[in-house]
């Protein structure tokens, strides 16, 4: 290993066992340190940013750092073939690190100050008879429009933006520092590459204003919570005639009086009288299509049961298929009894056998030998 340089982990200040995110890590916090800009008129900064970032450069290949671990400095010298440095990847290494020491993140994509208005959220609530039929709903909502008075451009009318003296246009300025060259968003148009000398009056130079503005939207059948719509171009304006954002509905079903919704599928209880369970019977239920459904209940019917019944639940969004109900029957225990009542209760009681209520005398019989065989033993 050659003795004029330091351990590239000793100057990223990391252990051997490093991994990827602790490597990136390091070099973020030291390259921030010993930037030049951070230290002016300080030479020495510069040979310890440069010497950083070939230790970056080449920890952060998995090919070179295995290289590097067996052979160390001697595996880049006398044409070994993978030297580090300020090669091609200098400037994909460092891009990530420029936006957070420079605040550039952000900053591209714009050209003569036209940019993207914002995108806008609306939260709707609709009930499940809507989510099951569809609809159609009236929407208002706050958003910034193009200003009609400047057509958006933010100067005032008559006059235009001019093209940003600093930049020529461009948005950004380039500034040699030591070794390399920066390039940095323009402070005199803050990257628009456009100013204006006279703004509009109207929107203060922004190109939009605030108003309140009615939409239409379309609710498909089967939407469920959380659905997410998106309405293309109906955000807020952009800045100085750029594209418009977009909207998105965000949709919360509300809770129904009647039923549980599992996907496509629903699911309601109904009470029924004892009597009903245990002699037989059936009654009706709402189905959310606003008709009407029976269900038979045969004798013996126990609490719990699960009563299908096909095609009455949710349609499918996007689909022609469609769920089922499913209606649970839960026995009521009979109160608040008259003396006759009771009296017949009672005498019922006295009829019975293990027969008529199979599952007590079932499970009293298992209780009574398991006393039985701990007395004996």
């Amino acid at each position: 290993m050659s003795t004029t340089k330091r351990c590239y982990y000793e100057t990223l200040e990391v252990d051997r066992t490093a991994d990827e995110t602790t490597l990136k890590s390091a070099f973020r916090k030291l390259a921030m340190k010993w930037h030049p800009d951070r230290n002016p008129g300080d030479k020495s900064s510069e040979v310890k940013f440069k010497e950083i970032n070939e230790a970056y450069e080449v920890l952060k290949d998995s090919e070179k750092r295995a290289a590097y671990d067996r052979f160390g400095h001697a595996a880049f010298e006398q044409g070994g073939g993978m030297g580090a440095g300020f090669g091609a990847g200098f400037a994909s290494s460092f891009s990530d690190i420029f936006e957070d020491l420079f605040g550039m993140a952000g900053q591209r994509g714009r050209s003569g100050g036209r940019e993207r208005g914002a995108d806008l959220r609306y939260n709707m609530e609709i009930t499940l008879e809507d989510a099951f039929a569809g609809k159609t709903a009236k929407i208002e909502i706050p958003v910034a429009v193009t200003c009609e008075s400047c057509s958006g451009t933010g100067a005032k009318a008559g006059t235009k933006p001019r093209t940003c003296s600093m930049c020529g246009g461009h948005g950004r300025v380039r500034q040699a520092q030591g070794f390399f060259t920066l390039e940095r968003t323009c402070p005199g148009c803050q990257g628009r590459g456009q100013t204006i000398d006279d703004p509009c009056p109207s929107c203060s130079g922004s190109g939009r204003i605030s108003r309140d503005r009615t939409l239409s939207v379309n609710i498909p059948q089967g939407v469920e919570d959380g659905t997410r719509i998106r309405l293309a171009g109906e955000g807020e304006a952009g800045l100085r005639g750029g594209p418009p954002g977009d909207l998105y509905i965000f949709l919360s079903v509300a809770n129904h009086e009647f039923f549980q919704r599992d996907g496509a599928d629903l699911h309601c209880r109904v009470p029924i009288s004892m009597v009903t369970a245990a002699l037989g019977g059936d009654f009706e239920v709402p189905s959310i299509d606003g008709g009407k459904s029976k269900v038979k209940v045969p004798a013996g019917t126990q609490t719990g049961r699960r009563f299908r019944i096909g095609s009455k639940g949710m349609p499918v969004l996007r689909s022609r298929q469609t769920g089922d109900m499913y209606v649970q029957v839960v026995v009521e225990t009979p109160q608040n009894l008259t003396k006759r009542q009771q009296e017949l209760l009672a005498e019922f009681e006295k009829l019975s056998s293990g027969a008529t209520q199979p599952e007590a005398a079932g499970f009293f019989t298992k209780v009574k030998d398991f006393f039985g065989a701990r007395a004996q033993s």
